[in-house]
């Protein structure tokens, strides 16, 4: 056998051989993910002042400052952790069955009366109208409920692990329910021809003006009925839709296409979004619409916080230990990562052949 013929035998066998495939299988798909995350890197930065996670995040932050001396001492402690961990719910929805439902209520499938008509309990709910049929419209109102008495369970048993990470996660669902947009199946105007809006709502406007926007709310206040609360909440971000809705289709009759869409460079990317003369038009029609969702929001994460510590009987966070994620943790947070990144790219583990 000539030289090249040894050679191509050996490069053949080296391509044929298990090992050596499962080695350019899992090298390709680590690269791969963490390309994509990456790539979510960027994007998450490219819109820092968005409805976003940069409102999550900042919704659970100031949060913390209207609690009361005796909570702020262990919040501010762990201020990093409520605030980076505000945005877990969103990540676990493409991770976890039943989580996306929590984030969202379609009040308009259940007619003008929707209020009326919906128990309030979450028991009750499913028994007039069932469990599968209230997850697929939405369940964030009795959601928080159920999120708000595992908080108090957490505050009796001083479970410092339990609080920072029932807390986090209940700013998120608040401030999910005080978004008009997440209150109604025609959630991004896929009903009405007005596709696009919900990310305008929730991102544009934000990273156009949230500077300017005053969002402090004075001290947390304690919730006599959190039901009622609650439910409260969500009826007035759903009675705030029409205006989204009308304001910009009434605006976009006024405007040319060419006017109402500009293109704007990202990270080197060139990307069409709503030009800034309709941006600002359409934020003025609001009055202060997002702000004030936004200040609502930060106003019902403290007071929710705050009455499930008076409900717990006002333990003494002073003497919590400090909660310091350990290996077993972080492995458990990384593989949750791995999943969401899994299902967002259907990627099979890594076990699979």
């Amino acid at each position: 056998m000539s030289d090249l013929h040894t050679k191509l035998y050996m490069d053949s066998s080296l391509l044929n051989d298990k090992h050596l495939r499962k080695f350019f299988k899992y090298f390709f798909k680590k690269v791969l993910i963490l390309s994509v995350s990456l790539l979510l890197l960027t994007v998450e930065t490219s819109f820092g002042s968005t409805w976003g996670f940069w409102a999550h995040r900042r919704i659970n932050r100031l949060a913390v400052f209207s609690l009361p001396p005796e909570m702020q001492y262990f919040y501010k402690k762990h201020i990093d952790y409520i605030t980076e961990n505000a945005v877990n719910p969103d990540r676990r929805r493409y991770a976890v069955v039943g989580e996306a439902e929590r984030h969202f209520i379609d009040l308009d499938v259940y007619g003008d009366s929707a209020l009326k008509i919906l128990p309030k309990v979450w028991q009750a709910a499913v028994k007039k109208l069932g469990e599968d049929s209230l997850r697929k419209h939405g369940i964030v109102p009795w959601y928080i409920q159920t999120a708000a008495y595992q908080l108090t369970d957490a505050f009796k048993d001083k479970d410092s692990k339990r609080i920072l990470r029932i807390s986090a996660d209940l700013g998120h669902y608040v401030a999910d329910s005080n978004v008009p947009l997440h209150t109604t199946r025609n959630y991004n105007g896929q009903l009405t021809h007005q596709e696009g809006i919900h990310a305008f709502w929730e991102s544009r406007l934000p990273e156009l003006y949230a500077a300017e926007y005053d969002l402090w709310i004075g001290k947390a206040v304690y919730i006599e009925n959190l039901t009622e609360s609650i439910w409260s909440s969500v009826d007035r971000a759903h009675l705030a839709s029409d205006s989204v809705f009308l304001f910009e289709k009434q605006l976009s009759e006024a405007f040319e296409p060419d006017k109402k869409y500009s293109y704007e460079l990202r990270n080197n990317v060139l990307s069409r979004t709503y030009s800034q003369d309709f941006s600002l038009q359409y934020h003025s029609l609001l009055k202060g619409q997002v702000e004030r969702q936004m200040k609502a929001s930060i106003s019902m994460v403290s007071d929710l916080w705050y009455t499930c510590w008076i409900n717990a009987g006002q333990p003494d966070l002073s003497t919590l230990n400090d909660y310091i994620p350990d290996e077993k943790e972080k492995k458990a947070e990384a593989a949750e990562q791995r999943s969401w990144l899994q299902r967002l790219l259907h990627i099979r583990s890594e076990s699979d052949n």
